[in-house]
């Protein structure tokens, strides 16, 4: 058994032994599961230990009654128990399997609305009904039909163009490359009963097709200069192109994301762009996949000297934040999302913020910033090079080990910071808890290229200084990866020559230092009897004993 997820849980068996209150708990699952993509129960596993107890043995009455009684106490819920399932220690448990609601919205028999968000059930407010309401229909907009566009109204050479893509995509499974091109269009929801389909129009239709639905995508991209004074403009109205012809029509006439920065690399230079060729890609497919296509807007693109900004219609996805939109999975348009994913237009399913964030961490640049209400979405994302010193230890590290994405972000981070807390990289990496932080780091340690210092939330991540020396790069020496004894002298050397400091007085003149590193160790000395204090919490200096 895995963890739990989005699409899965895990009960005891005692729920549905112990009378009403754990039924209702059951139910506050399975309606949060049907208000998002639905998912699975498994009843009978410990949540500690993923394991059905020892010796665990489950009737098939009580698995119908279980199921019975879940679906009395849902509202547009449609739930499916399985039979006894034998685990390989030889007990039982079973299944409960939940669809997502498509076209309404589930709630508990007393009048509550839930969520699933990441793996928890989380209450719904009444404006997140309102957005669920909007998603629902949004759900369903790839697959109205047009009941008036069939499959002879479309360009037999369009068809055979997204069908030739489909076969020759490793992403796709053999025995889809094997149907008609009918039967893969079918298949994609492009046609139903003999009609296209808004997506199938969005896809394989003309522009005078596309324009009827609602609502096609269309763009404006946009350049300003220092002032933030449009100088340039471009747009996409005409409906002429599917969204992959625009997706590279768009990257082949923004030629101001292509500028890029010019660094010294020994005897050459090295280039790196203002934004990753990759990065732009993934920001652009996020706002052709997750756009509210029931909302009518225009996604835009504004291009400043110092950041891109793009925004689309429609909020995130209800579940998903700015707080967790690096591990949250939850999809607007499925169904479009697919075809993206099959034609190798985007990363897989989940991860696309997953790699602009390594992409970012590498090249020392910001990680985007996401602002969102239940209009639009707008992420933002800095052309800036935090610290160029660090780039070529960066690429000494990427050229001599082999680490896993989630090693190089965590590493993009940490260089970037000089040092990080163990509880600021989980909040930067958007981690529940500081457990999951060990596939991020633990190989990191182990190998050598990260030191620790301090314990448990105290616990410090630093580059470690011979993976520096090796490198043989030229990174500033810095006071802010000072060791605490040594930080101790200092702040006694400093003493010497300026008694009766404040706090602030003494940070002004060792300013590299981390300000809660300085409180720290001053604070630790005054227990230590090297400093004294005088004057009240608010005017207080220092002296030494």
């Amino acid at each position: 058994m895995t963890e739990e997820t989005l699409f899965t849980e895990y009960k005891s068996l005692q729920k549905i032994r112990t009378g009403e209150k754990g039924f209702k708990e059951l139910a506050i699952t399975c309606v949060s599961l049907a208000n998002a993509q639905g998912g699975t129960i498994a009843i009978g596993i410990d949540d500690k230990s993923k394991l059905p107890p020892v010796e665990q043995i489950v009737k098939p009455n009580e698995i119908n009654d279980a199921v019975t009684r879940l679906r009395g106490l849902c509202f547009n819920v449609s739930l499916t128990g399985s039979v006894a399932i034998t685990h390989p220690n030889g007990s039982q448990y079973f299944t409960v399997t939940v669809s997502p609601s498509l076209k309404s919205i589930a709630s508990t028999s007393d009048g509550k609305f839930y969520i699933r968000v990441a793996d928890k059930c989380e209450p719904m407010r009444n404006e997140d009904i309102h957005r669920l309401a909007n998603e629902k229909e949004a759900f369903q907009w790839e697959m109205v039909c047009t009941k008036s566009v069939t499959l002879n109204d479309i360009d037999i050479n369009a068809l055979a163009k997204f069908t030739d893509k489909i076969r020759s995509s490793d992403r796709v499974k053999d025995h889809i490359k094997q149907m008609s091109d009918v039967e893969i269009a079918e298949n994609y929801n492009l046609i139903i009963d003999g009609y296209l389909t808004y997506l199938g129009v969005l896809w394989l239709g003309n522009a005078k097709q596309r324009s009827r639905i609602a609502y096609p995508i269309t763009v404006q991209y946009i350049v300003y200069d220092a002032a933030e004074i449009k100088v340039r403009k471009e747009d996409w109205h005409d409906n002429m192109m599917s969204p992959e012809e625009l997706l590279i029509d768009i990257e082949r006439n923004a030629i101001e994301l292509t500028y890029s920065y010019e660094f010294p690399d020994g005897l050459f230079r090295k280039q790196i762009r203002h934004y990753h060729p990759k990065v732009i890609r993934e920001l652009l497919i996020n706002a052709f996949a997750h756009k509210s296509y029931t909302i009518s807007g225009d996604i835009l693109i504004q291009v400043y000297p110092d950041r891109l900004e793009i925004t689309n219609p429609g909020g995130l996805p209800l579940g998903v934040t700015k707080d967790n939109i690096l591990h949250a999975r939850q999809r607007r348009n499925p169904h479009l999302i697919r075809i993206m994913h099959d034609f190798k237009l985007m990363e897989g399913e989940g991860s696309g913020y997953d790699l602009i964030y390594e992409l970012n961490s590498m090249d020392s640049k910001e990680i985007p910033i996401i602002e969102s209400d239940f209009n639009s979405t707008r992420v933002i994302q800095s052309s800036k090079i935090i610290d160029k010193e660090i780039l070529p230890l960066l690429d000494y590290i990427a050229k001599n080990y082999v680490l896993s994405q989630k090693e190089f972000i965590a590493l993009g981070l940490i260089a970037r910071d000089k040092k990080l807390l163990s509880t600021q990289l989980t909040k930067l990496l958007q981690l529940s808890e500081e457990d999951r932080l060990r596939s991020y780091t633990t190989r990191l340690v182990e190998q050598g290229i990260l030191i620790t210092r301090g314990n448990k939330k105290a616990n410090e991540f630093l580059i470690n200084p011979q993976i520096i020396a090796n490198a043989r790069v030229n990174i500033k020496t810095t006071l802010k990866t000072i060791e605490p004894h040594r930080l101790e002298a200092l702040i006694v050397e400093d003493l010497k020559v300026h008694p009766i400091s404040s706090r602030n007085d003494i940070h002004k003149r060792l300013p590299d230092v981390d300000i809660p590193d300085l409180r720290k160790t001053v604070y630790a000395m005054v227990d230590k009897g090297i400093i004294t204090t005088s004057g009240g919490r608010t005017y207080r200096k220092y002296s030494l004993a």
